[in-house]
């Protein structure tokens, strides 16, 4: 199995974001409903990311996007808070810490600047991926689980330029809780029919296979099988 856990928000009160993606079927809407699962809300966003012509942010697994209506996020490997089979993402959405991150994997030191949108032309940051989500938001609760346990939460998405994949998410506050969350998160993948070893690629790494081919073939060529990014580790995708 590969499931991604995420280090979400501040410093201060950082949770620990665990979540798993799959390709989702023609019946899995139907199948949530079964066992229970609340439709949120639907929204549609456009998400743009960001790197140098070189790819160098995510040739270092690091990944900035900007999501219309919510602001940055940088995404990148952190110090593992488990041990297992998945991949374990530090989630910055603080400007300066944002900045501060990029200066240092970058290798630039640009005083004074807390911006994102200031610091892109310094960088030599441009737009690389852009596209549009449909997202279904789901939440439900398995059946039998203490209340305390944490929700579990779906988002089924479908990308403008074609592709679909799913996530299922659960938030926790401490590293002590991750393997319960991960225990019920493959309890429900189960019942969605996800096959225990399937892992979906990122909507961002599907874009750049479809539209920047190049750049996608340099992107595996940098990471081995065991270290590809964010999305690239997939057995049953064509990555190979």
């Amino acid at each position: 199995m590969f499931i991604d856990l995420v280090i979400a928000g501040s410093m201060a009160q950082a949770l620990i974001e665990v979540e798993r993606k799959f390709v989702p079927g023609p019946d899995t809407q139907k199948r949530l409903q079964e066992l229970g699962g609340t439709l949120e809300h639907r929204v549609t966003f456009r998400d743009s990311y960001y790197d140098t012509p070189e790819l160098s942010l995510m040739r270092a697994d690091h990944w900035l996007r900007q999501r219309e209506g919510s602001g940055w996020e940088l995404k990148y490997p952190g110090v593992a808070v488990v041990s297992g089979p998945h991949t374990e993402y530090v989630e910055l959405t603080v400007e300066p810490a944002i900045v501060a991150q990029l200066c240092e994997v970058l290798g630039a030191d640009i005083l004074g600047a807390g911006s994102v949108a200031v610091v892109l032309g310094p960088l030599g940051l441009q737009e690389v991926a852009s596209f549009v989500t449909k997202r279904s938001a789901w939440k439900l609760v398995l059946s039998g689980a203490d209340e305390e346990e944490p929700l579990l939460r779906v988002d089924l998405d479908t990308a403008d330029f074609g592709y679909a994949v799913g996530e299922v998410e659960a938030l926790v506050h401490e590293k002590a809780e991750v393997p319960a969350a991960l225990e019920k998160i493959n309890s429900l993948s189960s019942m969605l029919g996800v096959l225990a070893q399937e892992r979906a690629p990122a909507k961002v790494i599907m874009h750049l296979q479809r539209f920047r081919p190049q750049d996608y073939q340099h992107l595996l060529e940098v990471f081995s099988p065991r270290e590809r990014p964010q999305g690239t580790k997939a057995p049953d995708s064509s990555l190979g």
